[in-house]
């Protein structure tokens, strides 16, 4: 079982997915030694509004990643007991085009000339499908400025937020490969 959230980019924008996914996942263009994400930012951790930041060092030999929280009532030993769980994401941009003549990949012509498709997807199981379904939605809120989402495997049906897609358009896709 996985989740998917599918859609549509503009070409031009997939330079700017490509600087995105490169920050969040440590992997940068230029050396930087600490690589921070916040995780969680608001209310409901406490009376105080306060957050959850994830963090490597990368100039250590075995970069290892670190939880911290920042601001809000949690001080002491409970502040280091926080857990964190993680969920494999996978992102494919692809590019459809049709051939003229058989094996002739040079020759190759876009179908959608300046729009590229976009999957998000993550296998869960039943006992974690809820945490990969928040995983997604919260990683899909990175991509909304510059995705237009949909339901997968349904080519109408484009939703405004990422939020409302990865949220309401979660599926059990049952193995089906594109």
């Amino acid at each position: 079982m996985e989740c998917a959230v599918e859609g549509i980019i503009e070409t031009q924008y997939v330079e700017a997915v490509e600087i995105l996914l490169q920050g969040l996942c440590g992997v940068p263009k230029e050396r930087f030694r600490i690589h921070e994400l916040c995780l969680k930012s608001g209310p409901n951790l406490g009376s105080v509004s306060s957050e959850v930041r994830l963090l490597c060092d990368l100039e250590q030999p075995v970069p290892t990643w670190t939880v911290r929280h920042v601001g809000g009532a949690m001080r002491g030993a409970g502040a280091e007991q926080i857990s964190v769980a993680g969920a494999h994401l996978k992102v494919s941009v692809t590019s459809v085009k049709k051939m003229p003549k058989l094996h002739a990949v040079d020759e190759a012509i876009p179908v959608t000339p300046g729009i590229q498709l976009v999957e998000v997807t993550a296998p869960a199981a039943a006992d974690n499908y809820n945490e990969v379904v928040a995983a997604v939605s919260s990683f899909s809120e990175y991509l909304a400025p510059l995705l237009h989402l949909s339901k997968p495997g349904v080519s109408v049906g484009v939703v405004p937020t990422a939020a409302a897609a990865a949220a309401s358009l979660m599926s059990d896709r049952g193995g089906k490969t594109l």
